[in-house]
């Protein structure tokens, strides 16, 4: 396993981490409890999860459960925001009183008296970011959170953020988790560039599309029996498999074989090499899918190979010029 720092903080973290949504959904907890017992004989130190996470809460508890006595030896990031309740509004947000709540619930569920990374899961437009950011800014003065960080922020909002830290002088967001993977590429135009300015890493979600850069679907074909895009139906075609991503995916699959690389190397490797990128956030159902993650991770494109992955998938660069005549 390699290390990077996460963004401009000192904290180290696996360039591969395990994204823990699966656990409470698609794992029962002995599953969930191998996966992550296996994670960590492979050098993974990154555990992300979140509180809505297996039916709220579930994913938490089986995760806490599974490291055990080894809790120090792994950096665990979960995030709080999302609605924890279906009737009560006023469990979600950024607020002080909630956050404060939150915080509490999310280390009773991890049956551990820290949290190395705090994320924010999305913004909130009803709270003021200055009483969000002081409310974590205290919880790090707590010993509670050693880090805090964001997901799903635009651009402008992570601005907002850090400049609402400097001026506060206080401690400020160190990460940011943002789908991103070969095929969706959207925040190379404003938010990788706004998190290399200020120094916040990056942490992709969805970097394999719901497995859409695995291989396992191809054009013209049925969606494997069973997989999830074949469960979720129509809403997958637009969100992860529209046509013009499943002809990507079949360019993409022939660099591969010029190559001598798997469409999964490419996926992991590609983000794992980016320079904003600190650790790349997989979920898996399998310890075989593990060990392929992990493997893929390590892999490093040549110039020549990078090149060859733009052509296919960088999106098209808008001209600031003037207009033509």
């Amino acid at each position: 396993m390699e290390y990077k720092n996460l963004g401009s903080s000192g904290l180290k973290v696996s360039i591969v981490g395990l994204g823990c949504m699966n656990f409470g959904m698609m794992n029962d907890e002995a599953e969930s409890a191998k996966i992550t017992h296996r994670a960590m004989d492979l050098g993974i130190n990154l555990f992300d999860t979140a509180d809505v996470y297996g039916e709220r809460g579930k994913s938490e508890q089986w995760l806490g459960k599974a490291l055990g006595g080894r809790r120090a030896e792994v950096i665990v990031a979960t995030k709080f925001a999302g609605p924890m309740s279906s009737e009560r509004f006023d469990m979600q947000g950024g607020s002080r009183r909630y956050i404060m709540q939150a915080v509490e619930a999310s280390l009773a569920r991890l049956g551990t008296d820290y949290i190395d990374l705090y994320q924010m899961h999305r913004f909130d437009d009803d709270t003021p970011i200055d009483e969000t950011v002081r409310a974590l800014d205290d919880l790090v003065q707590q010993g509670k959170v050693r880090y805090f960080g964001s997901s799903n922020y635009a651009a402008w909002q992570i601005t907002d953020a850090e400049w609402t830290a400097r001026t506060a002088g206080s401690n400020r967001f160190v990460s940011a988790q943002n789908r991103y993977s070969m095929l969706s590429r959207d925040i190379e135009k404003e938010v990788v560039p706004v998190c290399e300015k200020f120094g916040l890493g990056i942490l992709p979600y969805f970097p394999l599309e719901s497995g859409l850069l695995t291989g396992k679907y191809r054009k013209g074909e049925e969606h494997p029996a069973g997989s999830r895009l074949a469960k979720w139906g129509g809403w997958a075609a637009g969100a992860f498999a529209s046509e013009e991503k499943i002809d990507k995916v079949e360019a993409l699959i022939e660099l591969g074989e010029q190559y001598d690389h798997s469409l999964l190397d490419m996926a992991m490797g590609w983000l794992a090499n980016r320079a904003a990128v600190s650790s790349v956030i997989a979920g898996v159902t399998t310890i075989a899918q593990l060990e392929q993650n992990v493997k893929a991770g390590l892999w490093t494109p040549s110039a020549e190979e990078a090149a060859a992955i733009d052509e296919i998938t960088a999106p098209p660069q808008e001209s600031f010029g003037p207009p033509a005549r």
